[in-house]
């Protein structure tokens, strides 16, 4: 499964009423980290496909959706089961970090 672009208008839709938990990855264009870890979440999208929706919102453009998340540093990443941000991760982390919040995620 691709990663999927979420604006403030289908947030509700892509995240809070997603069937699947999902990863949410508060970025923006200047952001060097942010860029960092795209590489990262692309092949963690990959890998688990069917299991985690990985989405990204462009912080710059969806003030809506950053404000409410409270999100004061990026890249922040928001971990939603059942429509409700049960962790977070804010700044780049190794990809192993990554992938064990996606497992507590599933598990």
């Amino acid at each position: 499964m691709s990663i999927v672009n979420v604006t403030d208008d289908t947030f509700e839709h892509e995240v809070l009423q997603s069937g699947l938990p999902v990863v949410v990855d508060i970025w923006a264009t200047w952001c060097g980290p942010c860029k960092a870890i795209a590489p990262v979440l692309e092949d963690l999208a990959a890998e688990f496909s069917g299991r985690v929706k990985i989405v990204k919102v462009d912080a710059d453009a969806n003030p809506a959706t950053v404000s409410a998340a409270g999100v004061t540093s990026i890249p922040t990443l928001g971990f939603y089961q059942a429509g409700e941000r049960v962790d977070v991760l804010i700044g780049a982390h190794p990809r192993p970090v990554i992938a064990a919040k996606i497992k507590e995620l599933l598990s």
